[in-house]
C-alpha cells in the first residue's frame, strides 16, 4: 500500500508520469528500501550465523533475499503476519540489551569513561566527525516514512497521526539511546566498528548467563524483519508506478493466482542481489541513509509550500520552523560534508539511472502510443 500510495502522487502531477517529481521521490524511496533490504541481507550472513556455521556472506545474503522473494509472492497476508512475529522477537532482542545495561550499571561493570570520550580520527575534526556519525544514525529510523502513506486510514488522522508518530519516534529514540549506552559501556568502540553482529559482542560481554546462540537467533529473526518490509514496499511502489503509467506497464503485471507484483518482485530482487553481490553492510546502510536524506530534504521543502494551499477540514499544521530546520539538516547530511566515500553516491546514481531508463523507455512508448489514443 505505501507502494501505491507513492505512485498516485508521481502519476497525479502528470497523467503519464512524465517530469513529475513524484516519480523521482518513489525512486528514492525504492531504492533506498533495496539497499536497506541488501543492507540486513549481508548482515544474515555476517557475526550472527557464524555462531553457528560459516559461510559466505555473499552466498547467504543472496538465499535469504530470494527466500524473501518467495514469500512476498506468497501474500500480503502472510508477509503481515511474518513481519508481526518478527517485530515481537526483534523488541525482545533489544529489551535483554537494555537488561545487561541496568545489570552492567548495578554491578559497576563495563568502562563508563567511554561514555564521555570522543574521538575524531577522519580528517577535518570533531563537527564532520559528529555530521558523519549523524548521517550514518540516520539508518536507524528507515522505516517511519513508510508510516505516512497509512495515515488516511486512521481514524481522526489530523489529530492521531501527528500524536503517533512523534511517540513513535521518542519511544524508539529511547531504546536505541539505551542501547547504545550499554553497548559502549560493555565493548570497545573498535570491536564494534568491525563486527557485523555489534550487539552480539554486547552479550557476550554482559556477565548474565544469557547464550550468545539465543540472541544470534533473535538477532537474526529482527534483521530478517527489516528486509521483508522493505522488499514488500519496493516491489508495490514498481506495480504502483507501472499501473500509473510511470514505467512501463509490463513491471505491474500480477500473477492471476496468488494476485501478487510477479514481475515487480523479480526485478526488485535482482536488483538486491546485485547490490548484495557489490556492497557491504556500512556502505549499503549509508546509501539508504543518503537517498532517504535527499526524500526528506525535498518533502520538508514540499510542506513549505503545500501549506499554501486551503482545505476544508482541520489538519496538524508544522510550527513553520520545523520543516526549515528539517530541510537544511537533510540537505546537509546528505552532502558530502559528512565524509560520505564517493562508491555511496555512485551507487545511488546507478539505481536512480536505472529507474530514469526505465521511465525513458515508458516515454518513448507512451509517444509512440499517442496518436492512436
Amino acid at each position: 500500500m505505501t507502494g501505491t500510495a507513492i505512485a498516485r502522487e508521481a502519476g497525479r502531477s502528470n497523467p503519464r508520469g512524465l517530469e513529475s517529481p513524484g516519480f523521482s521521490r518513489g525512486e528514492e524511496v525504492k531504492c533506498s528500501g533495496l539497499t536497506s533490504a541488501s543492507a540486513a541481507a549481508r548482515a544474515i550472513g555476517g557475526d550472527y550465523l557464524k555462531t553457528f556455521v560459516t559461510v559466505p556472506g555473499v552466498i547467504v545474503g543472496i538465499v535469504f533475499i530470494v527466500a524473501i522473494a518467495l514469500l512476498n509472492y506468497r501474500g500480503v497476508s502472510e508477509s503481515v503476519k511474518t513481519n508481526i512475529v518478527f517485530t515481537i522477537i526483534e523488541l525482545t532482542g533489544l529489551l535483554v540489551i537494555i537488561v545487561i545495561g541496568v545489570y552492567a550499571v548495578a554491578t559497576g561493570a563495563g568502562e563508563p569513561a567511554r561514555l564521555t570520550e570522543i574521538r575524531a580520527d577522519q580528517e577535518g575534526g570533531l563537527f564532520l566527525a559528529l555530521l558523519g556519525s549523524t548521517a550514518l544514525a540516520f539508518f536507524a529510523f528507515v522505516g517511519f516514512e513508510d508510516s505516512v502513506n497509512m495515515a488516511e486510514e486512521t481514524r481522526d488522522p489530523s489529530r492521531n497521526f501527528p500524536r503517533a508518530i512523534f511517540l513513535g519516534v521518542a519511544i524508539t529514540s529511547m531504546i536505541y539511546i539505551l542501547v547504545a549506552v550499554t553497548s559502549s559501556l560493555l565493548v570497545d568502540y573498535r570491536v564494534l566498528e568491525k563486527s557485523s553482529g555489534p550487539l552480539l559482542e554486547v552479550v557476550k560481554a554482559g556477565g548474565i548467563s544469557f547464550p550468545p546462540q539465543l540472541f544470534a537467533v533473535i538477532a537474526m529473526f529482527a534483521v530478517a524483519n527489516s528486509a521483508l518490509i522493505n522488499m514488500m514496499m519496493a516491489s508495490r511502489l514498481v506495480y504502483g508506478l507501472a499501473n500509473e503509467r510511470v514505467v512501463p506497464r509490463a513491471l505491474g503485471r500480477v500473477d492471476p493466482r496468488r494476485r501478487t507484483p510477479v514481475v515487480g518482485i523479480i526485478f526488485t530482487t535482482a536488483l538486491a542481489i546485485a547490490l548484495i553481490s557489490t556492497g557491504d553492510i556500512a556502505g549499503l546502510g549509508d546509501t539508504t541513509a543518503f537517498l532517504l536524506l535527499c526524500v526528506f530534504t525535498v518533502v520538508n521543502v514540499a510542506v513549505l509550500v503545500l501549506r499554501k494551499d486551503t482545505v476544508d477540514h482541520a489538519h496538524y499544521r508544522a510550527p513553520t520552523i520545523l520543516p526549515v530546520l528539517g530541510a537544511v539538516l537533510a540537505f546537509v547530511l546528505a552532502s558530502p560534508l559528512t565524509g560520505r566515500p564517493a562508491e555511496v553516491y555512485i551507487r545511488a546514481g546507478v539505481l536512480l539511472g536505472i529507474g530514469l531508463l526505465l521511465w525513458v523507455v515508458n516515454w518513448l512508448v507512451t509517444r509512440r502510443q499517442a496518436p492512436a489514443e
